[in-house]
């Protein structure tokens, strides 16, 4: 009997330590065979998601389930438990539920950029402004008709939050509630020839299949960034947590980001998305130039090669005044660096210092 309680206690503490240890990616055998990625109708819509999970079911043996809603219906999954990872575009939103305890791991992985698409008659005339409060206001003011996904997905976060700064309530009939995803709330605009909020990811995916056209982007209100969460294991137990982390080390590292770096390139000249856990790219300091060693005007130096380029400054971009032959004795007047400040021909010239000896 005390062997068996003393074997049970080995057991808990190798389990302990082992759910103490940092995830692992490369220890697929702990990856669960399935996961349920909550995500935004976004990264489906454009594409993105089986492009990404075609080479991450490969990799790590596992099965993904995609629930493609708004970002908050995302969040609320996660708080309920019934996904195991997030990857959402609200920022503020996604702070709150980490911040509640729901998520854990929460890492930035990429972002582009929301604009404003609408009918070519452009009837608010807000075409070349890059103000999207001014924009939200004329559209208001002429009543002109605007569809909000109206699902509190990120992009509706983003559209009311436009609405507050302009100090506006939209309401019926100009402003209709689609309740849809963007491809959709996209091809009913379309159809009203009205205005919407999109992303530009879904917007270049989807801009074939509708009468729209681009009306308003770059203003950094409109700037949109993604990130991934997994669902914290504390709250809900049973989620697939190794699944989860394997994920989010995807999605975050040098394979996932290369990868979306790259999607759609070949076939809208740009990519949809601009990676946001990439290294930075530091450029070196480059090195102090080497003290100047202190010569006098007396000293000599002998050419130690066959032949030296005598030129007309401190470095091999400077013109050649003529060479001299293995032998020759220089007057050394001072230096620059590795070069030498010699007497050539009465006039001051250089020679590279390492190939003369003194």
């Amino acid at each position: 009997m005390k062997r068996f309680r003393d074997v049970v206690a080995v057991i808990a503490i190798c389990m302990m330590a082992f759910t103490l240890l940092p995830f692992n990616v490369e220890a697929a055998q702990n990856v669960e065979s399935t996961m349920t990625l909550a995500t935004t109708t976004s990264t489906q819509d454009s594409g993105l998601l089986d492009y990404l999970l075609l080479v991450f079911e490969k990799d790590y043996n596992t099965k993904v389930k995609v629930i493609a809603v708004g970002s908050g219906q995302a969040m609320e999954m996660g708080q309920k438990g019934d996904a195991d990872v997030l990857l959402v575009h609200s920022r503020a939103a996604e702070d709150k539920f980490v911040a509640d305890g729901f998520g854990i791991n929460r890492k930035d992985v990429m972002h582009n950029e929301f604009l404003i698409v609408g009918p070519a008659s452009d009837p608010a005339k807000i075409k070349g402004t890059s103000d999207v409060v001014a924009a939200f206001k004329k559209i208001a003011a002429s009543e002109s008709k605007f569809v909000s996904r109206a699902d509190k997905s990120g992009t509706h976060t983003k559209e009311l939050g436009i609405w507050k700064k302009a100090g506006i309530t939209p309401a019926l009939p100009w402003y209709i509630e689609a309740g849809k995803g963007m491809g959709d709330t996209l091809l009913m605009s379309g159809e009203m020839k009205a205005y919407t909020l999109a992303d530009e990811a879904t917007w270049l995916s989807w801009k074939g299949k509708t009468e729209l056209t681009e009306i308003l982007q770059g203003d950094k209100l409109l700037f949109n960034p993604y990130g991934v969460i997994a669902v914290n294991p504390a709250k809900h137990p049973g989620v697939h947590k190794n699944a989860a982390n394997a994920f989010i080390e995807f999605m975050t590292g040098t394979k996932g980001q290369n990868m979306i770096a790259s999607f759609g390139k070949e076939k809208y000249g740009k990519a949809l998305f601009t990676p946001d856990a990439l290294p930075k790219v530091v450029a070196p300091t480059p090195a102090p130039a080497p003290a100047p060693v202190a010569v006098s005007p007396t000293d000599k130096a002998t050419v130690n090669v066959y032949a030296l380029n005598v030129r007309t400054g401190p470095g091999t971009n400077y013109k050649i005044l003529g060479s001299v032959v293995k032998g020759t004795e220089l007057q050394v007047l001072g230096s620059s660096g590795k070069w030498l400040k010699v007497n050539y021909g009465n006039k001051e010239a250089y020679v590279a210092g390492w190939l003369v000896k003194k």
